[in-house]
């Protein structure tokens, strides 16, 4: 589940002796807690019920659908439920679509979320078969949830500006760019994405 702290603490480290900036941010920002997921459907579930709405209001929906589906959110409460059900819950026509192909594949064991390919790109490739679940959720899936180490979210704009912000450029570097940029961080960019997002916006910077 996750990094750990101390997983995370060795790892920045190591990339502190490799990179002036990570060393310099690391000590004016300090180490950024760990942020852990558990592994499985609901957790990706909850991705989809979080998906362009705010922190509250996707509160809101999933205490409504713990209450509708119980507790866990079992893939066969989901797909039983009918679509006005799930409406009143707070899901648009859209996020049916998508928790129902996640609950789906759980559901017929086609998708097994706890023996997932060792290989981070097959992992992500398995992942992004749900409906709605794109590049960047399945790499946060993997990087929260199952802690896999050199996870790179390239395309998070608040990594990015993370980047920029650490490595000291003038401009806010794009998707190429920042894969390109953590080639060298090999394999802790895991640590490095969890840094750049405790460095966004982070007043000691």
């Amino acid at each position: 589940m996750g990094v750990s702290a101390d997983d995370l603490h060795a790892a920045l480290d190591a990339l502190a002796a490799r990179e002036p900036g990570i060393a310099r941010a690391l000590a004016l920002a300090g180490y950024p807690e760990p942020r852990l997921r558990a592994r499985g459907h609901a957790t990706l579930l909850r991705t989809i019920v979080g998906q362009q709405v705010s922190v509250a209001a996707a509160a809101s929906v999933w205490g409504r659908l713990e209450t509708l589906l119980g507790p866990g959110l079992a893939p066969e409460a989901l797909l039983a439920a009918d679509a006005e059900a799930l409406r009143g819950c707070g899901l648009s026509r859209q996020k049916q679509a998508y928790a129902r192909s996640l609950c789906e594949l759980v559901a017929a064991g086609t998708l097994d979320l706890h023996t997932l390919p060792e290989a981070d790109e097959e992992a992500i490739a398995a992942l992004t078969r749900i409906k709605g679940i794109g590049r960047w959720s399945a790499e946060i899936y993997l990087l929260f949830a199952e802690g896999r180490p050199d996870i790179w979210p390239a395309g998070d704009l608040a990594v990015q500006a993370g980047i920029q912000k650490i490595l000291g450029l003038d401009a806010r570097p794009d998707e190429k760019q920042t894969r390109a940029r953590a080639e060298g961080w090999r394999p802790y960019r895991g640590a490095a994405a969890i840094f750049t997002w405790h460095c966004y916006n982070n007043a000691a910077l």
